[in-house]
């Protein structure tokens, strides 16, 4: 199959999630709500999971902000997060994390006569267009890093998450690194005021606003963009480096990370260095607690994460994410036997 083929009947499926058709060898469900980052490829996981096993994931793709909200509300089995929990708060709502996967944040536009890896930005054009101080696509500044491509003079239209969005707190935390002015006035947070432009609710949202305002400008998962075959740009990456978005290159900016040392698995590959690195690339986060009233439902979930980490690769992999590497893996497993416990405090896993 095709990749974009692959990609659309993905997305297409995964408003389906909820209530699969597919006659259950099983009873269980398991529920989860947040990051709409690694929608994709948790619908497609939780697809090829219940073909296997039965087994149902209704999963709310409600923003990251959504997802901390609910399961600090106990109102699912697991959150989502694109955004990670600092140890602090980890430790004061009872909860663990890990990371299940890791993808891109891509700057897209809508250019007239503009195509994919066409329009260079470097990180301070980026910041400026966010900030509303680069408001012509044929600002001198622009075209300066873009010797020989047409330009239009035609008005930038910003469009941002409306929600509370993991995708947001990892595109903030880039332009916080990259703009002083960005990290004074503005700042990194899942939901920022922005001083400028247009909100949509998810990366489906902002997709769509794209995909209809002529001049526009948003920032989604690479997925997303690649669905809705959007104009993605090259970005300066750290090391001077115009990079494109692919799977190579946000392998590239999570090569350098040092799991083993992150406390609560705390992580940010945002701007990483390396030549290929793409500088917008974050992991994402699943949120479960500690000490679980209900065992045999805590293991159904961690079953589901267990199954994707060991049969997902491929699967994410055609979406363009990357998955966990194995000694990350492993390390996360025994997290699970060491800290996830019944009411009785005995390890639920494995």
């Amino acid at each position: 199959m095709q990749k974009g083929k692959f990609i659309q009947t993905v997305l297409l499926t995964a408003a389906a999630v909820a209530a699969f058709t597919v006659p259950c060898q099983a009873e269980s469900t398991i529920t989860g709500a947040g990051a709409t980052f690694p929608y994709p490829a948790y619908s497609k996981w939780a697809y090829d999971y219940n073909q296997e096993t039965g087994v149902r994931l209704n999963y709310q793709s409600i923003g990251s902000g959504g997802g901390i909200k609910q399961i600090k509300a106990k109102t699912v089995d697991f959150g989502a997060s694109d955004a990670p929990l600092e140890p602090k708060e980890l430790d004061e709502s009872g909860l663990m994390q890990f990371p299940m996967i890791m993808g891109g944040v891509v700057p897209v536009v809508n250019i007239k006569g503009i195509t994919t890896g066409q329009l260079k930005l470097s990180a301070d054009n980026l910041a400026a267009i966010y900030m509303g101080k680069i408001t012509k696509w044929n600002d001198p500044k622009i075209a300066a890093d873009n010797s020989g491509l047409k330009l239009p003079a035609e008005d930038i239209t910003v469009v941002h998450r409306a929600d509370g969005s993991g995708t947001t707190w990892i595109f903030t935390n880039y332009l916080t690194k990259v703009s002083k002015e960005w990290k004074e006035k503005v700042g990194n947070d899942k939901a920022v005021e922005w001083p400028v432009g247009l909100g949509g609710k998810g990366n489906e949202g902002v997709a769509a606003f794209v995909g209809k305002v002529d001049g526009s400008i948003g920032y989604v998962e690479y997925a997303y963009a690649l669905q809705n075959k959007m104009a993605s740009v090259m970005l300066k990456n750290h090391d001077g480096k115009y990079v494109a978005p692919t799977a190579e290159n946000f392998q590239a900016a999570a090569a350098g990370a040092d799991w083993a040392h992150a406390e609560g698995y705390y992580m940010v590959l945002t701007d990483q260095p390396g030549a290929n690195s793409w500088p917008i690339t974050g992991a994402s986060f699943i949120l479960v607690y500690k000490n679980q009233t209900n065992a045999a439902q805590a293991k159904e979930v961690l079953k589901f994460f267990a199954w994707s980490f060991k049969n997902g690769d491929k699967s994410a992999m055609a979406l363009d994410y990357v998955p966990m590497p194995d000694a990350v893996v492993k390390m996360v497993e025994m997290s699970w036997q060491k800290e996830i416990k019944d009411q009785d405090g005995k390890a639920i896993w494995p």
